[in-house]
């Protein structure tokens, strides 16, 4: 998919420095922002952040013969005097400017997901079984920024079709900006907790920053969010005046129950052989847990709404990512790997779903970051979940100068250990576990505590 010199300038302002003859050459086959994967027949924006300069890397750019660059004003200085470009005030507003430009070239739907938990297995999910579709794009890793969501746009093909956006944020304004440079037509809002509440003050400020997923969506577009959330429900009113989907989970014992109409949809979860009953369709899905199945509820709301016919029976295998829904067996214990980051509601999902391992149940939690003047609060409620529950041994793993904050909720020795270094955690749980044990393995993500797995005999 080419970018003529007449859409660029739409966008970017006229092009500077450009002789006639040069025109009808002036197309380019992508947008580029990495020096070291740019192909000559790419357009190089020298985007300027808070720890790098793309500006830095022009000489590099320029020996690899690029035909035009995107700079901000004053750096001409760093171009040959033949080379045609761009000047912008902002060369990251210009760099999203252009991948709003290209999503509207698609012309395919686009999938956005917020929440301050699941986001990540929620969007893996959706692009599993949207495969029925044909090739699905989604986010890479954690490219949920306002760079990696423009990158992955970007890096869309004209084969992919659908798009699936992962939006993450650290302040209000931040998914605004994401969903006003890629315009989706399904908005998914995970559920409202309290990740990153240090840095926004509130779970009020929380639901704000989560509904403006829904500023820019396609009108005719629709939010899929958890049912029950009142305030969730109310915010949202005062952004999108649009279609809202409310999912609802409950244990498969409520089936037969009878509920007051409303729009809500409703699946129906049995822990013990990992089925949900959708809307009389049977689902087996190999994550495990409540909340996992959750997470699929919302993958179901979105195929149905891009038109998937499912089966009676239907049975998806979802890949495990690094850190999250894992399950490793080791020499004696079984490890539930999911050390990528935690929350104070992942944390609690987590522990129920240990609570159902057979053999003695130990937890490995590294502390919770982010949560600010609530942090001791967060803490407080999983350590009290843990000492009335049948967890073995918890080895918490925190800073030193933080210790003294949680020491009177860690009084039970037999209940709890307490470590301020992950290298001595190994040593510890090999020598509390036998054979048959379960360990679930969680914290935040400074702790890095899938370095230690490999050491938990």
């Amino acid at each position: 998919m080419e970018f003529s010199l007449s859409e660029l300038n739409g966008v970017l302002g006229d092009i500077k420095n450009i002789g006639d003859g040069k025109k009808d050459f002036l197309n380019f086959k992508n947008i580029s922002i990495d020096s070291r994967t740019l192909l000559k027949n790419d357009l190089f924006i020298a985007i300027e952040g808070k720890n790098f300069d793309g500006h830095i890397f022009l000489p590099e750019v320029l020996k690899k013969g690029v035909k035009s660059v995107v700079i901000k004003k004053g750096m001409q200085k760093l171009l040959p005097s033949n080379l045609p470009y761009w000047i912008v005030n902002d060369t990251l507003e210009a760099f999203q400017k252009l991948t709003l430009l290209k999503r509207k070239k698609l012309n395919i739907p686009m999938v956005a997901i917020t929440g301050s938990v699941g986001k990540t297995t929620t969007k893996e999910m959706i692009g599993e079984v949207l495969k029925k579709l044909g090739r699905i794009k989604l986010s890479h890793a954690n490219f949920n920024n306002e760079i990696g969501v423009g990158l992955t746009i970007l890096a869309t093909e004209i084969e992919d079709k659908v798009l699936v956006l992962e939006m993450g944020m650290r302040g209000l304004g931040q998914i605004e900006n994401l969903s006003k440079y890629s315009e989706p037509d399904i908005a998914v809002i995970t559920n409202i907790g309290t990740a990153h509440i240090g840095l926004l003050g509130s779970k009020k400020n929380i639901t704000y920053a989560k509904c403006e997923i829904s500023k820019f969506l396609n009108p005719k577009g629709v939010v899929i969010i958890p049912a029950n959330d009142s305030f969730l429900e109310e915010t949202l009113k005062k952004y999108w005046k649009g279609r809202v989907i409310k999912v609802e989970l409950l244990n498969i014992e409520n089936q037969r129950k009878s509920f007051n109409k409303d729009d809500n949809l409703r699946g129906f979860y049995n822990p013990i052989n990992k089925t949900i009953v959708i809307e009389e369709k049977n689902f087996e899905i190999s994550s495990e847990g409540f909340h996992n199945a959750s997470n699929f509820l919302f993958a179901y709301a979105v195929a149905e709404e891009l038109g998937i016919n499912f089966a009676s029976f239907n049975k998806f295998n979802f890949a495990s990512l690094e850190g999250r829904n894992k399950i490793l067996k080791s020499v004696k214990t079984t490890i539930y790997d999911e050390s990528y980051n935690a929350s104070p509601e992942s944390v609690k999902a987590c522990i129920k779903n240990l609570l159902e391992k057979p053999g003695n149940r130990f937890f490995i939690f590294g502390s919770m970051q982010e949560l600010g003047k609530e942090s001791e609060k967060y803490h407080k409620e999983i350590f009290k979940l843990i000492h009335n529950s049948e967890i073995e041994k918890c080895v918490f793993i925190c800073d030193k100068k933080n210790e003294k904050y949680y020491s009177n909720y860690l009084k039970d020795k037999n209940k709890f250990l307490v470590l301020n270094n992950i290298k001595d955690v190994p040593k510890e749980i090999n020598k509390s576990t036998k054979k048959g044990d379960s360990i679930l393995i969680k914290g935040s993500r400074c702790w890095q505590l899938e370095k230690i797995i490999e050491l938990i005999n």
